[in-house]
């Protein structure tokens, strides 16, 4: 089960990685963190935090545009073109057909979030390095070299031009965290978000995958923008004031919030993530927005392979 699972998890990967638009994407999240340098320049000594903080934002940001894009897409895509037939001809179910595809989407999500971190770390540490002209060129040298070695191994060997990406990412992130020790508080920022990240695109990419195994690439991407923003706001919408919104928009409000997966838990306070916040730990509040994660994700793909396994292509 867990061969053909990792199959279509890696198939899935291939095609995402494929994507233009993903690529686009990928851009614009990078020019965002370099943006962030031009705008750190007129903070004069809060750069590395305005770095850091701005970089964490678009990382949550991009994560969640790639995981619509692919989640709503991906299933859909292989319907149009009717590569999903002969697929499922094959002793596969179809609800390991779809774990797989949402285990792809995931991963071409870490990929994305392990690169974009790696770049804003690097940045920070060149920020918190200050006049450490020595340092600089360490930092410079590192990503340049590994940016020409992983293009000399794609180079040589076709295979790694599509999967070569993951090791490229996660020596980024290396990179990063190894260099950014100049800079701790915004390295504990940027880890601590980029795992939060993830835990709360979990959630939003099997929400995509549950609307995809039975709608429009349209109206899934709308459906789970809707889950994300409601979700978002789900502690502001179980405290609606009853004075001015009524007891009746008011119980709407608690009644929506209990419904849909409470995301706000995701993007904790500033002193939370660096270890300032006296009542809690942050490795502890990661662990429960772990077992939040798990448990949302694992609910809501039940629901898509039951939703899956009773659809009628014909």
């Amino acid at each position: 089960m867990f061969g053909r699972i990792g199959v279509i998890a890696l198939n899935t990967y291939r095609e995402s990685v494929r994507a233009r638009i993903l690529l686009g994407l990928a851009v614009m999240a990078f020019f965002v963190s370099l943006y962030a340098l031009v705008v750190g320049a007129f903070t004069l000594k809060n750069a590395p935090r305005v770095v850091s903080d701005l970089g964490a934002a678009s990382i949550s940001l991009f994560s969640l545009l790639v995981a619509i894009v692919i989640g709503a897409t991906s299933l859909y895509r292989e319907l149009e073109q009717k590569t999903l037939f002969p697929i499922l001809a094959r002793p596969i179910r179809r609800g390991e057909y779809l774990v797989g595809k949402y285990l792809g989407t995931l991963l071409t999500i870490g990929v994305f979030v392990m690169a974009d971190a790696g770049l804003v770390l690097l940045l920070s540490a060149g920020l918190g390095a200050g006049d450490e002209v020595a340092h600089l060129y360490r930092i410079g040298g590192a990503a340049l070299g590994w940016l020409l070695l992983m293009g000399l191994v794609g180079w040589k060997i076709p295979a790694m031009r599509t999967y070569g990406v993951i090791p490229w990412a996660a020596g980024m992130l290396v990179l990063g965290v190894v260099l950014s020790g100049v800079a701790p508080d915004e390295r504990r920022v940027v880890l601590a978000s980029g795992a939060l990240t993830i835990l709360e695109i979990a959630i939003v990419a099997a929400a995509a995958t549950l609307f995809s195994s039975f709608s429009t690439p349209f109206l899934s991407a709308l459906l789970t923008l809707g889950v994300w923003i409601v979700g978002r706001q789900a502690d502001s919408l179980a405290r609606l004031p009853v004075k001015q919104f009524g007891q009746t928009i008011h119980d709407m409000g608690v009644g929506l919030s209990k419904i849909v997966p409470n995301l706000q838990i995701f993007v904790p306070p500033r002193p939370l993530l660096v270890g300032e916040a006296i009542d809690v730990k942050l490795s502890s509040y990661l662990g429960m927005a772990s077992l939040t994660s798990l448990g949302w994700s694992i609910g809501l793909l039940a629901v898509a392979a039951l939703v899956f396994n009773e659809r009628d292509f014909l």
